[in-house]
């Protein structure tokens, strides 16, 4: 049997990083994901965990020590925030490139300026395109779980590849929650030992990372593309597995709250949508219909799963909770991916972007109020008068 504590999202991923009984650790602080690895480092100092932990210069020497660590073998853990994330771009498509399944934490912050402590999403979607699997947790609960699912899911044969963990800086990050620690048993039992099938030995070398000729590229993108691929199903057969083992069972890519009847929901990721949530049951207490859809996948990008289950919805409000300066529409990276995902059924579902809780304001009742008196004038008109919503400017 578990345990639970109330604890905060640094110290839930600390606790999964310890279950996940990982070889090697590579800190840099920056807030506000640094609370992991201050925790993870007590627990080494403590001999509560078996782990190498290095404190890097810098997050480009993090990612550049876990790339190292993973292709000898070891199970790896490292993290960022903010700038930080974008400091170590360099190292992230030469790992997914050579199929290692190294795992990153970000706790969200936005980019300087404002570099505000607080949840912005732009840090990780700067990242959606290196070939690593990536979500947003939204709860304490959910990231000490994440790190597991995603664990198993990169260290799968069939997949290979990183993973991005994301929560949001203090909303998860600093904020207590009550979290269920399970038993290490259990953890054995779902999370098998790491096992690489191209280990750097010295007494059988090889070369990885090394530049190669252009012929070669093709066949290498085509191998990842193919390993993304291969994380959907994937992804399906480790949350089964989840739910079988500990008894909590997630939507691998879509949550849905009060959507059977509902006519007009919310889309996003992350702790923001609980906050929709609340105001979705207080709509709903007054007679609407409306409802929240959660994106638990950002990468892979569940396509398939939008079009069969949100192109029932007369309109969808997607709430971009980043900065995307010039991006078609003039909202965020959700807003166009979603739009592309549905584009086959043209004008039945209606959909418009809110940019907010930008530079880690909240995302406030209220503004989700009037995210939701806005779907239903689209839904009632059938008119879209203005593809996005800047908030609090615009709306």
């Amino acid at each position: 049997m578990g345990e639970v504590k109330r604890i905060s999202g640094c110290v839930a991923a600390a606790n999964a990083v310890k279950l996940a009984d990982v070889d090697v650790i590579v800190s840099y602080p920056i807030r506000p994901y640094t609370g992991i690895m201050s925790e993870l480092a007590r627990m080494v100092a403590d001999g509560e965990l078996d782990a190498e932990f290095i404190h890097g210069e810098g997050e480009h020497a993090q990612l550049s020590v876990v790339y190292g660590a993973s292709a000898a073998g070891a199970r790896t853990f490292t993290g960022s925030s903010g700038v930080g994330v974008t400091y170590a771009f360099e190292v992230y498509s030469p790992i997914s490139g050579a199929r290692l399944p190294v795992q990153m934490a970000i706790g969200d912050r936005t980019l300087d300026p404002p570099g505000d402590f607080g949840s912005e999403h732009t840090d990780a979607e700067c990242c959606r395109d290196q070939g690593w699997i990536q979500g947003w947790a939204s709860t304490q609960q959910e990231v000490l779980d994440m790190h597991l699912i995603y664990y198993r899911v990169g260290e799968d044969p069939r997949v290979m590849l990183p993973q991005y963990v994301c929560q949001d800086g203090y909303y998860i990050t600093h904020i207590l929650g009550e979290v269920d620690i399970p038993d290490p048993a259990q953890v054995k039992e779902f999370l098998p030992p790491y096992k690489n099938h191209h280990v750097l030995d010295p007494k059988n070398p090889m070369i990885i990372g090394a530049q190669i000729e252009p012929a070669m590229g093709p066949p290498l993108q085509y191998q990842r593309y193919q390993a993304m691929q291969a994380a959907y199903e994937v992804l399906k057969e480790a949350h089964e597995e989840f739910a079988r083992i500990f008894g909590r069972r997630y939507d691998p890519f879509l949550e849905e709250y009060l959507t059977d009847d509902a006519e007009v929901v919310i889309f996003g990721q992350g702790a923001h949508m609980v906050t929709a949530k609340a105001v979705a049951a207080r709509l709903r207490n007054l007679g609407e219909k409306v409802g929240v859809v959660r994106l638990r996948t950002f990468r892979p990008f569940p396509t398939e799963e939008i079009r069969q289950r949100m192109s029932r919805f007369k309109a969808i409000g997607v709430l971009d909770n980043s900065v995307n300066f010039g991006i078609a529409c003039n909202g965020g990276v959700l807003l166009s991916e979603l739009r592309a995902a549905l584009y086959d059924f043209g004008d039945k579902v209606k959909t418009v972007g809110f940019v907010a809780g930008l530079g880690g304001e909240v995302v406030t009742r209220e503004e989700f109020y009037l995210m939701f008196q806005k779907l239903k004038e689209i839904a009632k008109t059938g008119k879209v008068e203005k593809t996005a919503y800047w908030l609090p400017f615009e709306l």
